[in-house]
């Protein structure tokens, strides 16, 4: 669902990007940020980009099937209304 590796780059930048007192509290607040991280991402109800490409994939087969369907409607409709 989403990359822990992208969280973990996030986490680290927002953490090193801290005022040094503030870091001195290093891990706990790294482990505090990715977990902020994670849940507010996992609400948001993303999908990784493997999935969204299968997902395009299937629709793009299905947009086919439908334009060969209508085809056939349209010829079978122009048949029959001879």
């Amino acid at each position: 669902m989403i990359d822990a590796k992208k969280i973990e780059e996030i986490a680290r930048q927002v953490h090193e990007s801290l005022p040094y007192g503030v870091r001195e509290f290093g891990d706990n607040v790294e482990k505090k940020i990715r977990q902020i991280l994670q849940t507010q991402l996992t609400r948001l109800d993303l999908v990784n980009r493997e999935e969204f490409d299968v997902q395009t994939q299937v629709l793009s087969r299905i947009r086919e099937k439908l334009v060969t369907l209508e085809q056939r409607l349209d010829e079978l409709e122009a048949k029959s209304s001879l």
